[in-house]
């Protein structure tokens, strides 16, 4: 039976969503393996063979992990998928974006980018021209690296596992990188990928000042996580990790509202898949409205406030 190793991404000691869902997808392919690696992570550990379809969990618990540097946690991910595993799983994510091409290069194999579907042991699918097109990948090597657009899976149960636990001694500090420090922007906001309800706001609303005045009441009323637009952030109006889009987070929440945001393709191949979506523009021929399920026309000035205030 075929063997896929998902990699763990895990902040502050717990799992995040994204390997859950890359945890479905890999159950698809056959036996579930998980890598921990970090440093202090036994809890995290426990968390990851609790998760239904979880087999077996190998720990790599040393100080070169302790900030998931890519060059020193990818080779165990390789050593690993060499000698017990057949498929390397990665969340879609920044840290899986990091992690999984040097793997597919250690193995000398290659990766299959942002996967929608599972059409059997070898053959995937994944979008191309920013979603536009799904184009269907046969893969023929015979170690398969993959990351997975966690939107796109449903999440396992993080709950009824009973999956062993198993130590990684080898590898450590590969000695190409260090960490220098982090800049973590703390908000009780959820986070964009796994928040239900998405209010996103787009250059329309003209500063930084009039973003967070109109956008934040809104989203504090409707218990939900901010977005922005690539031009809103460009322009100063909103932090990166803001950002949802083909170049920021891909999002599929329960309600997406999209406020003075035009709707390049950019954009929308990053929260298309959203269940019911909300635009309001004064343009009525903005690309948004050919997606939205919902659409205002008007001054969002006028009408974010007066919604802010019915709410």
């Amino acid at each position: 039976m075929s063997v896929a190793l998902v990699l763990v991404e895990h902040e502050g000691g717990a799992i995040k969503d994204a390997t859950l869902s890359a945890v479905t997808a890999a159950s698809q392919l056959g036996e579930v393996h998980a890598l921990v690696a970090g440093q202090g992570v036994g809890a995290v550990a426990d968390a990851a063979a609790k998760i239904a379809g979880v087999t077996k969990v190998h720990v790599a618990d040393d100080a070169a992990y302790g900030h998931n540097l890519a060059e020193n946690v990818a080779p165990v991910a390789a050593a690993i998928v060499k000698d017990h595993c057949d498929y390397l799983v990665a969340p879609a994510t920044t840290t899986g974006k990091n992690i999984a091409p040097r793997v597919a290069a250690l193995l000398d194999v290659m990766q299959v980018s942002d996967i929608l579907s599972v059409e059997g042991p070898d053959t995937f699918t994944r979008p191309i021209y920013a979603g536009n097109a799904i184009a269907t990948v046969k893969s023929s090597d015979a170690k398969k690296v993959l990351t997975v657009r966690g939107t796109a899976f449903a999440k396992a149960p993080a709950e009824g596992g009973s999956g062993s636990v198993e130590a990684w001694s080898g590898g450590g500090d590969a000695g190409l990188s260090s960490f220098v420090g982090a800049e973590i922007a703390a908000s009780e906001r959820p986070e964009l990928t796994s928040a239900k309800i998405i209010v996103s706001g787009g250059r329309a609303l003209g500063s930084s000042e009039e973003f967070h005045r109109l956008i934040d009441p809104l989203a504090d009323r409707l218990g939900a996580g901010v977005g922005a637009s690539r031009a809103a952030v460009d322009a100063g109006y909103a932090p990166n990790d803001y950002q949802v889009g083909q170049t920021g987070k891909i999002v599929a929440p329960e309600l997406y509202v999209a406020i003075g945001i035009s709707g390049a393709i950019q954009h929308l191949a990053g929260m298309k898949d959203s269940k019911t979506i909300v635009a309001i523009n004064k343009d009525e021929d903005a690309p948004i409205f050919q997606v939205a399920d919902i659409g205002l026309v008007g001054d969002l000035f006028k009408l974010v406030p007066e919604l802010t205030e019915k709410l």
